[in-house]
């Protein structure tokens, strides 16, 4: 959950950082960065305070990060292991020992037994008659 807040945080101090580039548009607004950090500090001062005044809301918004951050950690897991899982040069020797839960079938088990073929038997119909 914090690491989504670390990130968000670093992003949005690079955007401050990058020059604005030329200005084709007279009417745009002139922010300097020090009044955009200030802009940005007082939101964080009012946004601290939004639990005391809305509990509830604060308390379902915790709940549904804890869900986020859940799927967030279950989604990087998936990847990680299916990354490790196609990448053939993490893969130990043959003889290895597998993950718990997958490839649990040893070489006797994929061997499929001969069976020989049956001998088809052709129908037997009666005799004809020349005539």
């Amino acid at each position: 959950m914090f690491f989504l807040f670390r990130v968000a945080f670093w992003l949005s101090i690079v955007v401050v950082l990058l020059p604005a580039g030329p200005k084709s548009d007279p009417n745009a607004p002139a922010v300097s960065t020090f009044e955009a950090i200030g802009a940005a500090s007082a939101a964080l001062k009012d946004a601290r305070g939004f639990c005391a005044r809305e509990p509830e809301a604060c308390a379902v918004g915790s709940q549904a990060l804890q869900v986020f951050a859940q799927k967030a950690q279950n989604g990087a897991r998936m990847l990680y292991e299916f990354m490790s899982d196609s990448n053939p040069k993490s893969d130990g020797p043959t003889g290895s020992t597998p993950k718990p839960g997958r490839d649990t079938l040893t070489a006797g088990d994929r061997e499929v037994p001969w069976l020989a073929p049956q001998k088809a038997t052709a129908p037997q119909h009666p005799p004809r008659r020349a005539g």
